[in-house]
């Protein structure tokens, strides 16, 4: 599920804990305002918020969030498409 193939672009994710939404946005090429709203369409992408609501993300969300881009802007997925195929993946690692 978390191939990184289409990711040679992409710069290397640092190894820090956690990510803020600007860094995010410059680790997967999206912005800031994609972010937000990829949240609201991927169910299995939630940072963690703080203080002021602000978004901290973890570096397994980098990772789906460049799975999301890869289905999207690279393989031409719909959102729809890609929720589906995010969610057959998770199930698939569940079953092993």
């Amino acid at each position: 599920m978390l191939d990184s193939g289409n990711n040679n672009e992409l710069p290397p994710i640092p190894g820090k804990r956690y990510f803020t939404i600007g860094e995010v946005s410059t680790l997967c090429d999206v912005k800031p305002h994609v972010l937000r709203y990829w949240e609201q369409e991927f169910p299995n992408l939630s940072p963690v918020k703080r203080r002021g609501n602000r978004r901290y993300y973890q570096r397994q969300d980098v990772i789906i969030i460049r799975q999301i881009r890869s289905l999207l802007y690279d393989q031409g997925f719909t959102i729809g498409g890609a929720r589906q195929r995010l969610s057959s993946d998770d199930a698939k690692e569940d079953q092993t």
